[in-house]
């Protein structure tokens, strides 16, 4: 077969990232990244999803990296294990433009690869903004008709899982290239499990996650692996996406794409937050009744629309994807809280009451600025014909409306404080330096004390 003389578009991006520096600062934010995962996913492992992977563990007679819990396991099931937690509670970092969840494949691919061969800090956070940099211009380049029926995270993550590892494992770039081929040609995760109540969501993190740690290790190995898989006349661009924008994948950028990602502040999905950002705001500035509301009309992009639309959730998963049930919980409750997506809260029968006076509807003008913006518009109409209106572009945690370090880290002790961790290690991890020299093994040991179940 005769090959393009062009380089391939994974070629030329692995050129530019090899050129790109990666700073101090630069791995400090990595570290908040991880954090934040962190956070998530060890209060994930008390989920439903957590408990399945559980049975993972009793695989392997334990291995070099740790399982979040303590327990140790082998690189691939760490892998597999780890990242089928991150997103469980729906607080995990979010890209908004490339519409996916970085965080949650990236971060454990990179951190079982780390502990696999102990490498340092440094090494383990520069992989990461690495790996960010893939996934989140494949999500950027793939295209909004993907989105239609491919879960970005997983279609778009296993690639730069495979970046992370790479580096890890410091692979030259042919075998850099084999092993994105080779976690390319596995991409999938269908959207189908959105319509019934299943767990498929996890597992597909997982695989993703999975495949590209072990894409890598085997591209180690010198397994070799498609070098075009991306604009191949039967690769992703071509296979999965109707409006891809192969270009956008390889546009020259002075800082990496890291610092375009937002942190999720409330524990629902984030095409939700919009319009809750925008009811807290009416809430803090008008004193409101519940019982004077007649009804709310939220205006939000299409995608809101389509997948939290929801005016009956019927489990703790669907209440985290229902617009009406986020507000119903915000008039009632206040600020988001965990508690607010349980089974007790979503069937209370003034929260579905108030659940019925809530419509969504997509609305042309925030539709025009999606995915670069997640926008929302409230209109509260009450009993005696007045109204409130207020919208905005952005939401709180995105690189706009940025949340302090320490609403980050207030975030990451109330999620580790729930999931059972010691006040000691907490404290350890929110203060943890991640620009000392040291090896993978420091952040490590303050995983391994058990969390309580």
């Amino acid at each position: 077969m005769k090959l393009p003389i062009k380089l391939s578009l994974s070629k030329q991006l692995l050129i530019d990232i090899d050129q790109m520096p990666i700073t101090q600062h630069d791995r400090a934010r990595a570290g908040e990244h991880v954090l934040d995962w962190l956070a998530c996913a060890s209060l994930g492992k008390l989920s439903d999803a957590g408990r399945a992977y559980q049975g993972l563990l009793s695989l392997d007679e334990g291995g070099k990296c740790t399982a979040l819990g303590g327990q140790q396991t082998s690189m691939q099931n760490a892998a597999q294990h780890n990242g089928a937690l991150g997103n469980v509670l729906e607080m995990d970092d979010i890209h908004r433009r490339s519409i996916l969840h970085p965080g949650p494949v990236i971060i454990p691919a990179a951190l079982a690869a780390a502990e696999q061969i102990n490498c340092s800090l440094e090494t383990f956070l520069s992989a990461i903004i690495k790996g960010y940099e893939v996934t989140i211009r494949m999500g950027e380049a793939i295209g909004r008709s993907h989105y239609r029926y491919f879960h970005n995270t997983a279609t778009c993550g296993t690639l730069g899982a495979a970046m992370a590892t790479s580096s890890i494992l410091s692979l030259s770039q042919q075998q850099t290239l084999w092993a994105m081929g080779n976690a390319g040609s596995t991409a999938g995760g269908l959207w189908q499990m959105r319509n019934e109540k299943v767990l498929t969501k996890q597992w597909h993190n997982a695989q993703a996650c999975h495949s590209g740690l072990m894409a890598a290790f085997m591209a180690q190995q010198n397994l070799t692996g498609p070098e075009y898989i991306l604009e191949g006349p039967q690769g992703i661009f071509n296979a999965l996406s109707d409006d891809a924008s192969p270009d956008v994948f390889v546009e020259k950028q002075s800082v990496w794409r890291m610092y375009d990602c937002s942190f999720k502040p409330w524990p629902a999905c984030r095409h939700a937050h919009g319009a809750m950002d925008v009811l807290l705001e009416i809430l803090q500035q008008n004193s409101i009744d519940i019982a004077d509301i007649e009804r709310i009309d939220v205006g939000v992009y299409q995608d809101a629309q389509l997948f939290c639309n929801r005016l009956t959730p019927e489990t703790s998963l669907e209440a985290k994807f229902s617009i009406q049930h986020a507000l119903a919980a915000i008039l009632l409750w206040g600020e988001p809280k965990l508690e607010h997506y349980k089974q007790a809260a979503f069937e209370q029968a003034q929260c579905s009451a108030l659940r019925q006076r809530i419509n969504v509807q997509t609305d042309a003008h925030i539709e025009s600025a999606y995915p670069q913006h997640f926008g929302a518009r409230c209109k509260v109409r009450f009993k005696n014909g007045q109204t409130l209106v207020r919208s905005q572009q952005d939401t709180r945690g995105d690189p706009e409306k940025p949340l302090t370090p320490e609403q980050r880290h207030n975030k990451a002790r109330m999620l580790l404080s729930h999931a059972g961790m010691s006040e000691e290690n907490i404290a350890q991890l929110c203060a943890f330096d991640w620009l000392q020299a040291a090896p993978i093994t420091t952040l490590s040991a303050l995983l391994r004390p058990a969390l309580s179940s």
